[in-house]
């Protein structure tokens, strides 16, 4: 039986129930599900929802690490109309009333080990009409009550393509961050679209180990519902979890960069493990080209493919196919971010006269596509900073095509360096100062300079039982760039800041430097 294109986020889910309902669907911390057997789930779910009132147009939400809980209540609140806010498990207490309360979720579902901070903020929630608590295992908990006490129900009439069935927080560089609607047509558009070039095999399993909070968690599991295979949800991205998944046949995943790095440093059965993967796809943050250069050594026979994308585009908007990492042909592109995935539109803008600009140079890059959100919860004004009226998305990254259609990306508009007039572009810095043996992770940012309005910086760490001096790092950047364009001063931490899906914050990095001043720190 051809499974039937999918108009909404649930439909696959409801066929391979259908066409194969003892197969695996999903399974966490030792626990299996089949098809049918999840499919209820989610149907109770719905269920559930609606017996609390929920339909069309509400919010509910969700705040724990990953849990099958919360795809399940992400595909009920859809069938229903209503969409899952997924909030950021790691945001502090003033953080978590603030998102909850933007996304005007009325049902909130919250793990056991965030049940104090919730507790503590109560009385602040004022849209939450009921809180139902789930444990880490799931066992004979509140939420697992809840389900089992619910009448299963189906799909309301009234629902359609181009309802919002998730809310997803922008990881924003400045003040709060943004609910950001995605839609059944957005969703269904980017399982379709970023599913190019990636293959499932018979007994193939999907791992999701990346955050739900996070597109790469919450689009990410939408794969397997879509093809029909087994998932293997982890409840961390850690070593062990990870290790884990692999002993119970998990085999493609979707990680960001950091997580290569530690299984290269962890020894060599760890390298072992990891070389049962078929396919490693990465994004959300720069992969240094030593570590890539080092994991394609480590795993020869794994499908290495990145991708860049954002929130707003429901994920995936360009990815380097794997035999594009093998093209010897163009080394230069292994840096790169790929072509375009079908359905998404690129240009490359300048963003002061809005005039598009050729090939190779740098600008503005604007994409087009039916993965384009609906715009910012409750913020009409900030929905038309970024979305024109003919529907191109300013993402605020700067970027550059080749004459093959692939896609450089070099900075964050806002994180560009403009010292004495010329532009630096910190990946660029960053990728010639990665190559220094000592050097294990580098970012680039700019801080004040009298005479210059900004200088470059960098900040390293290096690997153990290494050294490297400031000096020799500034010399080493010199023999490969522009003079103009290497550090003026280094400084060497133990470990760079990161948020939650693996993002550098250079913010944090920068914030110091910028205190006191006119400029605001992004």
């Amino acid at each position: 039986m051809t499974a039937p294109t999918p108009q909404f986020v649930d439909d696959r889910l409801a066929h391979w129930a259908e066409v194969d309902p003892e197969g695996e669907c999903m399974s966490y911390l030792g626990r299996t599900w089949s098809w049918a057997q999840w499919h209820d789930r989610v149907r109770r779910a719905a269920g559930g929802l609606q017996q609390l009132g929920i339909g069309r147009g509400d919010v509910v939400g969700f705040l724990d690490k990953n849990h099958p809980a919360c795809v399940e209540l992400s595909l009920g609140a859809a069938s229903l109309g209503a969409a899952n806010a997924i909030v950021n498990f790691r945001l502090a207490g003033d953080e978590i009333d603030y998102a909850v309360n933007d996304s005007g979720a009325r049902v909130l579902v919250v793990g056991t080990e965030l049940m104090p901070q919730i507790e503590k903020i109560r009385d602040q929630l004022t849209t939450v009409e009921r809180i139902i608590e789930v444990t880490t295992d799931g066992v004979d908990d509140e939420y697992e009550q809840w389900l089992a006490a619910s009448t299963p129900v189906g799909r309301s009439a009234d629902v359609e393509p181009d309802d919002v069935c998730l809310v997803l927080y922008s990881s924003g560089t400045t003040g709060r961050p943004k609910g950001v609607m995605l839609t059944h047509a957005n969703m269904v558009a980017h399982t379709i679209n970023s599913h190019d070039g990636w293959v499932f095999e018979p007994g193939d399993k999907s791992m999701v180990a990346m955050p739900l909070f996070h597109v790469g968690g919450s689009s990410y599991v939408l794969f397997g519902l879509h093809d029909g295979v087994a998932s293997v949800m982890t409840r961390d991205p850690d070593g062990g979890s990870l290790a884990g998944a692999i002993l119970q046949g998990a085999n493609r995943t979707f990680l960001v960069p950091a997580v290569l790095a530690q299984v290269l440093q962890a020894g060599p059965d760890a390298v072992k493990l990891f070389g049962a993967l078929k396919t490693y796809t990465y994004g959300a943050a720069p992969m240094p080209p030593p570590l890539l250069r080092a994991a394609m050594e480590a795993w020869p026979d794994t499908d290495f493919m990145q991708v860049y994308g954002l929130t707003e585009v429901a994920g995936v908007a360009t990815h380097l196919l794997p035999e594009e990492h093998l093209d010897t042909a163009h080394p230069e592109r292994l840096v790169s971010a790929g072509r375009a995935v079908p359905g998404v539109e690129i240009r490359i803008v300048d963003p002061a006269s809005l005039e598009d600009l050729p090939i190779g140079e740098h600008g503005e890059i604007w994409l087009r596509t039916p993965q384009l959100m609906k715009g910012y919860l409750g913020k009409p004004e900030a929905t038309a900073e970024v979305i024109t009226e003919d529907g191109w998305f300013r993402t605020g990254d700067l970027g550059r095509l080749d004459d093959g259609g692939f896609l450089f990306v070099e900075d964050r508009l806002k994180d560009m360096i403009i010292s004495g007039g010329e532009n630096i572009y910190s990946p660029e810095v960053e990728r010639v100062l990665a190559e220094h043996p000592s050097v294990m992770e580098v970012a680039i940012i700019g801080i004040p300079d009298d005479t210059w309005g900004e200088s470059v910086k960098a900040v390293v760490s290096l690997h153990p039982g290494t050294e490297a001096t400031e000096a020799e790092l500034i010399a080493y950047c010199r023999e490969h760039l522009a003079h103009f364009k290497c550090p003026k001063s280094v400084d060497v931490i133990d470990l760079l800041p990161r948020n939650p899906t693996g993002k550098i914050l250079k913010r944090d990095l920068r914030a110091p430097y910028w205190e006191g001043r006119s400029r605001g720190v992004n």
